[in-house]
């Protein structure tokens, strides 16, 4: 890849942030001019937090000056009281136009294990108080996420979000990817936009392609008021997915980025410039590749690795209708072969021997994927995929689940009805199923030393908890998918009614190897609780994305012991 097609990230965020490495006391190592603080300003997006470790946290707000000033300096605290009687790190940092006044604090040398209240503030003004926490770097009983994906602004309100700031037992939250979209008015999933009060702002109606453009974006997604109290509660652990740049993006270019559209290399350094201003995450650790893939440790339960499986490693997608020939039939040995091919890689290779470097020095009792796509083999009945008319799915599928209903039952089948259930092909080509040797080779990592994997995933918007097996048919990991805060679901994608959703769910276990449960139809998201002895992960979902009214009711839970 040429260099002259980047810009060098760490240009853009090494002056970005204020460092705190204060060991005691209050006292900030620098202090402005007077007349270089800013007297007010408006912090209107709320305040959060992420990355946590064991001894250091991110702290982010917005800070506007009210003055107009292009830049100046705003004061933070960090407590482990609300009342900030006796705040144990303060400092000053500054906001400035070039960051959109975007503002982050890397407190450091912190204890660990200890929970902490933080704010913002002015002569004149204050930003919400805000709650973290430092992980435990000992003996740890539980830990607890909330798993969160596919938040499209238009498609509804993020009541998911308002339910999991509200549930005291959660301690971090994952974010997996598609915290904003790129699609203009019009565009995906904006049908209902209007009617309920969701519509873009002025002069951000278009597809998203330049840096005000993903700015504008996301200070609209930071005022939906569920989406303010998660951050300001929770410190988030946070990856990108496609469509904080474009959907279906790869190493070099992405489905949705078109002739006409200008340079994709520009449109993505704009595209992550915004991403590290408006997440409370610290700034890539590449030089000229975002590197985003990072590790963390909650004491001796569980090592989690949050990976890139979109922009730093990821070849170019395949096509099934590229395996169409020209006779009707499809070419199923070209495609087992393009999938199982060694060369093609979603990691990289310098994110995967991270990865192994990492597993193979852990000693946790659990590790943990955090990744965008699904893992599992979801090998759908041929016929299924075949089926050009979305409408008339719904009637293959049941046509099929009576079939496998019949073999189960040990009723013999004719050879064509078997053919009809054994002959299967992966759906979507965009997730692990389109690099099966690279699962394989991941898998392999942790099987080989004998490590409890649990996986996590979200893109589909839909609920998923599925077995992973090896190549050799081995179960090696199990995978729990979050459903979307309110991206549209198979209900959406079919044109299905609850019913016919709730149907499908029950028949794909059946049709499907791996999948064990599935939720095709609401919108939520997933907690994953881990112990010694067992993980527990729930589905929870809201009644209502229409608007800010709502219920949260948790559907189904899984168990697993390892």
């Amino acid at each position: 890849m040429d260099r002259r097609q980047f810009i060098k990230l760490s240009s853009l965020f090494g002056g970005g942030i204020a460092i705190s490495t204060q060991l005691t006391g209050c006292g900030a190592t620098f202090q402005p001019d007077g007349d270089d603080y800013v007297p007010a300003a408006t912090f209107t997006h709320g305040v959060a937090s992420g990355d946590p470790t064991a001894n250091s946290i991110i702290l982010w707000t917005r800070a506007v000056p009210e003055n107009n000033n292009s830049s100046g300096y705003v004061r933070w605290q960090l407590a482990t009281s609300p009342d900030f009687a006796a705040p144990i790190r303060s400092g000053v940092v500054k906001t400035e136009r070039s960051r959109d006044f975007t503002v982050k604090v890397d407190v450091r040398d912190l204890p660990a294990g200890q929970r902490y209240y933080y704010r913002f503030f002015t002569s004149e003004t204050r930003s919400p108080t805000g709650q973290t926490l430092t992980l435990d770097n000992g003996v740890v009983d539980r830990v607890k996420f909330a798993v969160f994906s596919c938040a499209n602004f238009p498609a509804g309100y993020f009541n998911a979000y308002d339910a999991a700031a509200k549930d005291n037992s959660v301690d971090v939250v994952l974010h997996l990817g598609d915290y904003i979209y790129e699609y203009p008015k019009g565009g995906y999933a904006t049908a209902n936009a209007d009617a309920i009060g969701r519509s873009f702002v002025p002069g951000n109606e278009g597809e998203l392609l330049n840096l005000t453009d993903y700015r504008t974006r996301y200070a609209q997604y930071r005022g939906d008021k569920g989406l303010q109290l998660l951050h300001q509660r929770k410190p988030f652990i946070a990856v990108w997915d496609d469509h904080e740049i474009a959907n279906d993006t790869f190493l070099s270019g992405a489905e949705n980025h078109n002739e006409g559209e200008g340079d994709f290399f520009a449109r993505r350094t704009a595209a992550i410039q915004a991403y590290y201003e408006w997440l409370p995450i610290r700034p890539p650790m590449g030089d000229e590749n975002p590197q985003i893939y990072r590790y963390f440790e909650f004491g001796n339960l569980v090592s989690l690795y949050m990976l890139d499986t979109r922009v730093i490693g990821r070849d170019e997608q395949l096509s099934l209708r590229n395996y169409k020939l020209a006779n009707g039939s499809f070419d199923f040995q070209s495609l087992q072969c393009d999938i199982n091919d060694p060369a093609r890689t979603l990691l990289g290779s310098e994110q995967f021997n991270w990865l192994k470097k990492h597993v193979a020095s852990g000693n946790n009792r659990w590790h943990v994927l955090g990744q965008q796509i699904l893992m599992g083999k979801m090998h759908y009945p041929a016929e299924i995929i075949a089926t050009t008319n979305r409408q008339a799915v719904p009637g293959v599928i049941a046509e099929l689940m009576e079939l496998r209903q019949k073999q189960l039952a040990g009723q013999t089948l004719t050879r064509e009805e078997q053919q009809r259930l054994s002959v299967k092909i992966p759906y979507n080509l965009d997730a692990w199923d389109g690099y099966a040797a690279e699962r394989d080779k991941v898998l392999k990592l942790f099987s080989q030393e004998g490590k409890s994997l649990v996986v996590l995933a979200g893109d589909t918007h839909n609920g998923w908890a599925n077995t992973i097996a090896d190549s050799s048919g081995n179960t090696v990991a199990v995978e729990y998918g979050t459903p979307g805060v309110t991206s549209p679901g198979f209900e959406g994608y079919l044109g299905l009614t609850d019913k016919q959703a709730e149907d499908l769910a029950r028949a794909l276990p059946l049709l499907i190897d791996e999948v064990e449960y599935c939720n095709l139809h609401q919108r939520g998201y997933m907690s994953v609780e881990f112990t010694l002895g067992q993980v527990n992960t729930a589905w929870h979902y809201v009644s209502n994305i229409k608007d800010t009214s709502y219920t949260v009711r948790t559907q189904h839970r899984e168990r697993f012991v390892g």
